[in-house]
């Protein structure tokens, strides 16, 4: 098999056309229709079916991050308007979490729609908010301050007259949704819930982690009753989940570093993983559980790593994969290290690329959405299913399933 690095973006297409993007979602989560992949064999059904898919005692990882209102707009003095779209915290933050919860003012890589319309000194809004301690409604003034730009990207200092507020609070109160390029439309009020999982509850994203939109809480209940089990892990979806590949080859295609949270109890559970399997609910829970293990070999060669040193880079899962350590070894000497650093919860960034060429070592399945054509999440559908992503995706395209993140989706085994 030859290193995922030469393939071609060029050979992961194909036409999808205008009319089958899902710009919305359907009254019912759990209506969207759900696309079964095993053993060359496809059948259809829907997603309150789930459990009827899937063996007893599997079981369910999803990515519990929460989408942030990341996109603030302010009005310049000429009436111009400058969109201030907040991407990942600077890197003086060790995590998401924490530069989420700083208070009164903080710094962010963000992109900056009109950014030549912005010469000199601070952007400036005002909004009327409730505060809960006055009892009486106070203006809340932001500022923007551009500090260094980064290529495509500026660093920005986002200040507030309110300390009482964290950053998490103040985009709640100023911002918006960033609904997906490829929907083509505005933010719309019933986009605050339903761009939204159920479970959603660390606060991060930028982006849904979609194929966990179609989960209700009659899907959850009909999967207890079955004896499948559930868990959650963390990762923080950024921007470049869009960003298209234009590379003429992967090698030349740089992922965009996610970070990710993982309990050292889920890793105990994925030691003692269940012999009926672990199927992710989407690519980022499938990003994160994958990369694990990589972290677990890297653990082993380098004992005493930092917990600033021990992150995933893109091509490093194809530089170690010769030396083919047991799945459960990586688990156990990851988890042996969190133990010696005192960690109960693994914060890192993961870069993992999965490509055809790639061997899983955590899951046996994926839940996923149908993805554009020439991204690097149909590089996973492939890397899981080789050549037969085309029929699978021909099947859909025929028998009218709806297309990316507010549209149906597909259960793909190993």
């Amino acid at each position: 098999m030859k290193h995922p690095s030469t393939l071609s973006i060029q050979d992961f297409t194909y036409e999808l056309p205008e009319e089958r993007i899902a710009r919305y979602p359907l009254t019912e989560r759990d209506a969207s229709k759900l696309l079964v992949y095993r053993k060359g064999e496809i059948h259809e059904s829907v997603y309150r079916n789930l459990a009827a898919a899937l063996p007893p005692e599997s079981l369910l990882v999803f990515n519990n991050t929460r989408v942030v209102e990341a996109r603030l707009l302010f009005q310049k003095e000429t009436g111009g308007i400058i969109e201030v779209f907040c991407l990942e915290p600077g890197d003086q933050y060790a995590d998401i979490t924490s530069a989420m919860l700083q208070k009164g003012k903080v710094y962010w890589k963000c992109l900056v729609g009109g950014a030549k319309k912005w010469k000199e000194g601070p952007l400036r809004m005002k909004i009327q908010q409730e505060s809960a301690a006055a009892g009486h409604r106070d203006p809340l003034v932001i500022e923007a301050r551009k500090v260094a730009q980064q290529n495509d990207s500026f660093i920005i200092e986002l200040s507030w007259n309110n300390a009482a507020l964290s950053f998490a609070e103040l985009l709640h109160a100023a911002g918006s949704i960033p609904l997906p390029p490829y929907l083509n439309r505005k933010t719309e009020a019933a986009d605050k819930e339903r761009y939204q999982t159920i479970y959603a509850e660390q606060d991060g994203s930028v982006a849904a982690p979609t194929a966990g939109l179609h989960f209700t809480p009659q899907v959850f209940k009909s999967l207890e009753q079955k004896n499948i089990c559930t868990a959650f892990v963390t990762l923080h979806v950024g921007a470049g989940t869009f960003k298209p590949v234009k590379a003429s080859t992967m090698g030349e295609h740089e992922m965009h570093a996610e970070f990710i949270e993982v309990s050292a109890a889920l890793i105990r559970q994925l030691i003692n993983r269940p012999a009926a399997g672990i199927i992710a609910v989407g690519t980022t829970s499938l990003r994160t559980l994958e990369s694990l293990y990589w972290l677990g070999v890297k653990v082993m060669a380098v004992p005493d790593i930092t917990t600033a040193e021990l992150q995933l880079h893109q091509w490093e899962p194809y530089e170690l994969q010769e030396q083919d350590i047991p799945t459960n070894t990586a688990l156990e000497a990851l988890l042996q290290w969190m133990e010696r650093q005192q960690l109960q919860l693994l914060i890192t960034k993961t870069q993992i690329i999965i490509a055809p060429g790639y061997r899983f070592r955590i899951i046996s399945g994926l839940i996923t959405n149908f993805h554009q054509p020439q991204s690097t999440l149909l590089l996973i559908v492939a890397a899981i299913t080789g050549n037969d992503w085309k029929r699978i995706y021909s099947y859909a395209m025929e028998n009218e399933f709806r297309f990316l993140s507010y549209g149906d989706g597909c259960l793909l085994w190993v």
